[in-house]
């Protein structure tokens, strides 16, 4: 059987409280999918909260202009299909997927924390067996995911997300709904942090979470790992 993946992208384009642009982080999304399309893992599809468009935070676009891997997820045409034509979460069938992939940018906290029907989805592949991988902000979308048996599904797991101390650094702390890494922690996650802006992927069981930006390949690599 193909193994198909499914990415999960916000809908949320604006930071609430500053009306500053955001929305899913590039290269969270994009070292990722080309480690899977590398390694022949070409069967993807992409849901949000909204379906259309998902809205990348441009800020990111600059930051990774010489980026090798984020230039070429910006000029490929099926990636660009990808994300500018998102399904709804109506549109698709957990049993069909061997895998869920959340990328963050400041978006996740702002709508696929409190996502029930995304989180459902979530929750049914990852019981059917599948694999569930979150980086940065994108464990935001663990938040309502609930299993079959009525536990969170970080609980009693190691997990990583953008740290609070990262939080802290960027200044955005104050302006966040609430701040994930305490979060997991309260649903029973136990928290493993490296220092600021260093690579860190935790891998238990099918679930595995990346620190922030510099985690994305090596979480894409983990991912494969459990695929194949």
């Amino acid at each position: 059987m193909v193994k198909k993946v499914l990415i999960i992208l916000t809908s949320a384009d604006k930071i609430p409280a500053t009306g500053k642009p955001t929305g899913w982080y590039l290269p969270e999304l994009a070292h990722p999918y080309k480690v899977l399309v590398d390694a022949g893992f070409t069967d993807i599809d992409a849901i949000s909260p909204k379906g259309g468009k998902a809205p990348l935070d441009q800020s990111s676009i600059d930051a990774f202009k010489d980026d090798s891997a984020c230039q070429w997820f910006l000029k490929d045409p099926k990636a660009q299909s990808l994300v500018n034509n998102t399904k709804t979460p109506s549109q698709v069938k957990a049993s069909d997927y061997a895998a869920v992939l959340y990328p963050g940018g400041h978006g996740p906290m702002f709508d696929l924390a409190t996502d029930q029907a995304i989180g459902k989805i979530s929750a049914q592949i990852y019981d059917n067996g599948g694999i569930v991988a979150a980086v940065c902000h994108g464990p935001a979308g663990l938040v309502p995911v609930t299993l079959a048996n009525g536990t969170s599904i970080v609980k009693g797991k190691k997990v990583t997300c953008f740290t609070n101390s990262e939080e802290d650094a960027v200044d955005l702390s104050k302006y966040m709904p609430f701040m994930l890494e305490t979060r997991l922690v309260e649903l029973g996650a136990t928290f493993s942090k490296a220092d600021n802006w260093k690579e860190n992927v935790v891998v238990d069981g099918k679930l595995i979470t990346g620190q922030n930006p510099a985690s994305s390949a090596s979480l894409g690599k983990a991912l494969v790992s459990l695929l194949q």
